[in-house]
């Protein structure tokens, strides 16, 4: 297997349901596979509710309030991809970031990012008007169009990198706060491994222009500004609408 996606999902079924049409639509190369990792949802994620090849839900029940860093550890144990393409469920992956993602001889890379819809149907959309649907901010669009910030949660590593430099940090999952920046000591470890020349990493300044694939973002949360954080009730409730606390 070349590559697993590894996606970690709580109380997201709508979500999961238009990512799994996205995918027969694509359709998954067979030497790709979705790991979907169930952060204790309930009711609980089935895999008999889904019809994809290659699609794995699994379940973990580890004590925590915020509990998505070993939910993506879990995930990349289950994996058998060579590589692991880490994602958060309102992001989007399109048929040319799985495609780079299969063929890049980097450990690591960094992905750029912007808006874009799965509509019900779970067709891929980006036009002005279905991302300010969904709450995008106007101000954000005629800023930079489509155009977001990177997500340092989001990634292609190398399933022998990931594993070997201990994955995503789970030391403060108790703390039932997010985000924890959970990701930050594996990307200081990445670096710092890079500049031994033990590992490669594209970023973007390799050879002086941004070569990055792009990874596409369901708009929801403070991209909606003063809007609802979730107009269509696609996510499960973030801890910036409950006051630091996880959502049920």
């Amino acid at each position: 297997m070349k590559l697993s996606i590894v996606t970690a999902v709580l109380n997201s079924p709508e979500v999961v349901r238009r990512h799994v049409l996205h995918y027969q639509r694509m359709p998954l190369p067979e030497d790709v596979e979705w790991i979907v990792v169930d952060d204790k949802s309930d009711p609980p994620l089935l895999r008999e509710d889904y019809d994809l090849p290659r699609l794995t839900i699994v379940r973990h029940t580890l004590p925590g309030i915020w509990t998505q860093p070993a939910a993506r550890n879990f995930g990349a144990r289950q994996a058998v991809g060579e590589k692991l393409l880490c994602t958060d469920i309102d992001h989007i992956v399109t048929q040319d970031l799985i495609d780079f993602a299969r063929e890049t001889p980097y450990d690591f890379v960094k992905l750029r990012r912007e808006v874009a819809i799965l509509d019900a149907e779970g067709r891929f959309v980006q036009t002005e008007e279905a991302v300010l649907e969904y709450g995008f901010q106007p101000e954000r669009l005629a800023r930079g169009r489509f155009h977001i910030a990177p997500h340092t949660n989001s990634f292609i590593v190398t399933r022998k990198v990931y594993l070997d430099l201990g994955g995503v940090s789970e030391r403060r999952v108790k703390l039932g706060r997010h985000p924890n920046r959970e990701e930050i000591p594996l990307r200081r470890r990445i670096w710092e491994q890079a500049r031994l020349g033990n590992i490669t990493v594209l970023d973007e300044q390799t050879n002086g222009h941004d070569q990055r694939p792009m990874l596409y973002m369901i708009p929801n949360g403070h991209y909606c500004g003063h809007k609802d954080a979730n107009p269509f009730g696609l996510f499960h409730s973030l801890p910036r609408k409950t006051r630091g606390q996880v959502g049920p």
